[in-house]
């Protein structure tokens, strides 16, 4: 093997590997919280379930409609340090606000801070990552960003049960403690050197003015990922498989955990290996994946199914995320790389949203299984669909969209 073959990412510059630190504890902060919060509002808190999905339904909306207009004005100013200072600082903040919160109205707010933060962090960010790298690195930047993230989601719920194995009684000290990784991450962004980007459009354009401008190309791999995500639901929904099955709290969350670590250690590679092929391939590939599991997931019933299909759940999430993110950079011009990235977070977010309602109507209607075929026959449709998108080799002469 060629040294430039081995994803050992020891040529990423300082920029990427700082910003992989960030999500990292950022993520312990979130993920040790992901499994509690719905445990601490319906118990402590006394809401009901119904509370619970409007807190995530609004939470999300927020997340997903400001990725793409934090996106298309980093692009606009040619400036990315700005927004994910401010993202990453309201995301820590709001933790300590759900641990004191004494309704579930209160939960809503701050967890809205949260998903604010996130919304206005998450496109410049990524587009601070395909502006410290060279088009052939850019996968493997991405998958050693999604690694350290998932890595922070893997770590989260560990230390989550540890420090509930001191004090099982008191929920809320979690939130407090969650603050101390959250701020870790926002110290390590000032030493985040930012690139030059390109220079600056001095004017703000629409991200709607933007689509009209995207070819074909784009368009299509937008598509795709849509009608996926349509039909790909939360992993909540996986986990309360899980648990229906008879897995106790802890071997749930211990689950949770097998799935991130399997995303963080094969993004990485994953991402490289994006630079060497055609990233759709490795799409296509991560989206089978997807299939399979949420079909044995609909009829599986033994504690051992959910153990192995946990594991191999995770390499869908590597082969897809940060390559996802990859292949809409690659399909965008240099001045439009966030507003890209944004819209495709949009567009996931939104539609998991929808995803998550129908999945939970089929759930109480017809079936945990009917959930699950859902889901996979989105990732059929889409499979096909990402393999008719035509583009280029990444040499800076992929399909773009067109100046505006």
């Amino acid at each position: 093997m060629k040294e430039t073959d081995n994803p050992n990412f020891k040529s990423l510059n300082s920029t990427v590997i700082r910003l992989g630190l960030v999500s990292f504890f950022a993520d312990v902060a979130s993920e040790m919280l992901y499994p509690v919060t719905p445990i601490f509002l319906t118990t402590v808190l006394g809401a009901s379930m119904a509370s619970v999905g409007v807190i995530e339904g609004i939470a999300e909306a927020i997340a997903s409609l400001l990725k793409t207009y934090s996106g298309s004005y980093s692009d606009s100013i040619a400036k990315r340090k700005p927004f994910i200072i401010v993202g990453y600082a309201l995301g820590a903040i709001s933790k300590p606000f759900i641990g004191i919160s004494q309704t579930w109205a209160h939960v809503l707010g701050a967890r809205a801070l949260d998903r604010t933060g996130k919304g206005i962090r998450s496109a410049p960010r990524d587009a601070m990552i395909a502006d410290s790298v060279q088009p052939s690195q850019r996968g493997a930047a991405f998958g050693w960003h999604r690694g350290m993230d998932t890595l922070g989601a893997a770590t989260g719920p560990l230390l989550a049960i540890l420090l509930l194995s001191y004090n099982s009684d008191n929920l809320r000290s979690l939130y407090f403690w969650a603050l101390i990784p959250g701020l870790l991450s926002v110290a390590i962004i000032f030493l985040v050197k930012e690139p030059k980007p390109h220079a600056p459009r001095k004017t703000w354009q629409n991200p709607l003015a933007a689509w009209k401008h995207c070819n074909q190309s784009f368009k299509k791999y937008i598509y795709a990922w849509g009608v996926f995500s349509l039909t790909n639901s939360s992993d909540v929904f996986l986990l309360m498989k899980a648990k229906n099955s008879g897995l106790s709290t802890q071997s749930v969350i211990f689950l949770f955990c097998l799935y991130n670590l399997t995303y963080a250690l094969s993004s990485p590679y994953l991402g490289h290996l994006s630079d060497r092929i055609d990233r759709k391939k490795i799409m296509a590939m991560g989206l089978l994946v997807y299939l399979m599991v949420y079909l044995c997931f609909g009829f599986a019933s033994e504690a051992w199914h959910y153990w192995i299909l946990f594991l191999i759940y995770g390499l869908y999430m590597g082969a897809t995320e940060g390559v996802g993110k990859a292949l809409a950079v690659d399909l965008s011009p240099a001045h439009l790389k966030a507003t890209s990235i944004g819209i495709l977070g949009t567009v996931t977010g939104f539609c998991t949203i929808f995803a998550s309602v129908v999945a939970g109507f089929l759930w109480d209607q017809a079936g945990p299984a009917y959930a699950f075929i859902f889901g996979a026959f989105g990732a059929l449709i889409a499979f096909f669909m990402i393999l008719r998108i035509q583009r280029g080799h990444d040499t800076g002469g992929a399909p773009q969209c067109q100046a505006g």
